[in-house]
């Protein structure tokens, strides 16, 4: 961007065990988010990462939270 600004527009996002989801980063590519997605996702833990693109809002979905409850 021309103001100097960074664009990360892709987020990984966490969806724990009792469904909710919290986003753990935002990259500036898709490659670089999925790389991290899937570095947690060996883990083992019972939590689902997957990369998303926020929406022009800023937003990742209507329903879901960043950070805790």
């Amino acid at each position: 961007m021309n103001d100097g600004t960074v664009t990360l527009p892709w987020l990984v996002i966490r969806q724990d065990d009792n469904g909710n989801r919290y986003s753990v980063g935002r990259y500036a590519t898709r490659d670089e988010a999925q790389k991290i997605a899937d570095s947690l996702d060996r883990r083992g833990h019972k939590q689902l990462y997957w990369v998303q693109r926020v929406d022009q809002v800023g937003r990742f979905g209507p329903n879901d939270q960043i950070g805790p409850r």
